[in-house]
């Protein structure tokens, strides 16, 4: 469902994108082409600066928000979600956030407050929450990462979970083009 936001942003959506009739996006939201957003997912652009004014949620190209995935931001604050990046099942994108090109971020994990590189793996329920991974970096399931972790003590990503990543972004591409043929069909 694509709702205008109090303040009468509407969502834009690629013609190309494929939006789960179940998932709400709501505002100012920009979505690029050949994107999937499943089922439950909510992308809400609705909260104002203190001059009234917001930045918008930006969804890149290819790239999927997985079924269940929340995608907000405090106080009118920019959310970047960057090109073939995959937002997994339930996770949370809290901003002000940007998330780079190719990255992963898996289930039940949480962003706030944070810049996440490109090509980084965020496993699932992990937290990232006030600091900046540089590209390539892989955050292990159930490790919390914040302004005073010291980044030497993170992995770089495997060629294995860079594999993964890439697969999971394929198939979701895939998904598009198969529930777009079938989205007059419901």
């Amino acid at each position: 469902m694509l709702r205008r936001n109090p303040s009468g942003h509407r969502p834009q959506v690629h013609e190309s994108a494929y939006v789960d009739h179940t998932a709400i996006l709501c505002g100012k939201v920009i979505v690029h082409e050949n994107v999937f957003i499943g089922p439950y997912a909510v992308i809400r652009a609705d909260e104002v600066d203190e001059h009234g004014e917001m930045e918008p949620i930006v969804i890149g190209a290819h790239s999927n928000i997985q079924d269940g995935v929340v995608i907000h931001s405090k106080s009118g604050a920019a959310v970047n979600i960057g090109e073939r990046t995959s937002i997994a099942h339930r996770a949370i994108v809290h901003g002000p956030c940007t998330v780079g090109d190719g990255a992963f971020i898996g289930f039940n994990s949480v962003l706030f407050n944070c810049s996440i590189g490109a090509g980084c793996v965020v496993r699932h329920n992990a937290v990232v929450d006030g600091c900046d991974l540089p590209p390539g970096f892989y955050v292990p399931s159930t490790e919390r990462i914040g302004p005073k972790t010291d980044l030497a003590t993170i992995a770089r990503v495997s060629v294995a979970a860079s594999e993964f990543s890439e697969d999971v972004a394929r198939t979701n591409n895939e998904l598009v083009l198969g529930y777009k043929k079938l989205q007059n069909e419901f």
